[in-house]
């Protein structure tokens, strides 16, 4: 479904990502986990088109995406849900989904993409016509992702969800987007600080560590590997 194969990304004269390559297959749950500063979020910027490429190619559905646009890759189908959720907070939960679906023509499927978002986040249901920004933080990451999934993902790109958020929500939200890849085969590539939390929630997972993958393997191997205890797992 999706191969980044040698990618460098350079802000100015920093070289942010060195090589990097990752496979996430279809239907897949995936986690890129790592330190702050490591190149999680760059990566999935470049994933996404918003970074470029100084060498490397990215391949979606069997096809390089060379320098095709960010909304041509929203299009296809390759969606980013980024860090801080980003929403817009001067319009309405409603108009923040709608706007997650500015690509499409298909006015009933929106409809019913919209009822069903609000099966998995009833919360959002009951807040249509409340303005993004006085919703908790909670809320405002259920809406991100419903936002996202208005852009009919076949692949989402999930930037720290957990970030910000009590136990409890974090939780919440992570049960919904297990029952977005089991019941829809929704395929995840994962961003998350809480290294716990995502290689118990993926399926496969790489370790990323000053631009470079440094390890790749079984999520649920890694949690018992001592090199990522020690560094990720406070073990």
């Amino acid at each position: 479904m999706l191969k980044v194969e040698e990618i460098h990304v350079y802000y100015g004269n920093i070289h942010a990502i060195k090589g990097v390559s990752l496979e996430v297959r279809d239907g897949e749950i995936v986690t890129l986990i790592g330190a702050n500063g490591a190149g999680k979020s760059t990566t999935l910027r470049a994933i996404a088109g918003l970074n470029p490429l100084r060498s490397g190619q990215i391949v979606y559905d069997g096809k390089p995406l060379g320098n095709l646009s960010t909304p041509k890759r929203v299009g296809q189908g390759l969606i980013l849900c980024p860090e801080g959720r980003k929403i817009f907070a001067n319009l309405t939960v409603l108009e923040n989904l709608n706007i997650g679906a500015y690509l499409r023509r298909d006015k009933k499927s929106i409809a019913e993409d919209i009822e069903r978002i609000f099966t998995y986040f009833p919360r959002l249901e009951e807040r249509t016509t409340q303005l993004g920004g006085t919703l908790s933080g909670g809320e405002q990451q259920m809406l991100a992702i419903g936002r996202a999934l208005m852009s009919k993902p076949r692949v989402l790109l999930l930037d720290e969800p957990s970030l910000g958020l009590a136990p409890l929500i974090v939780q919440q939200i992570f049960e919904i987007l297990g029952k977005l890849n089991k019941d829809e085969g929704l395929t995840i590539l994962l961003i998350e600080q809480n290294a716990h939390l995502a290689l118990n929630f993926a399926s496969r997972a790489y370790v990323i560590e000053t631009g470079t993958i440094s390890l790749s393997g079984d999520a649920n191997a890694m949690l018992s590997n001592p090199d990522v205890q020690a560094a990720y797992l406070g073990i």
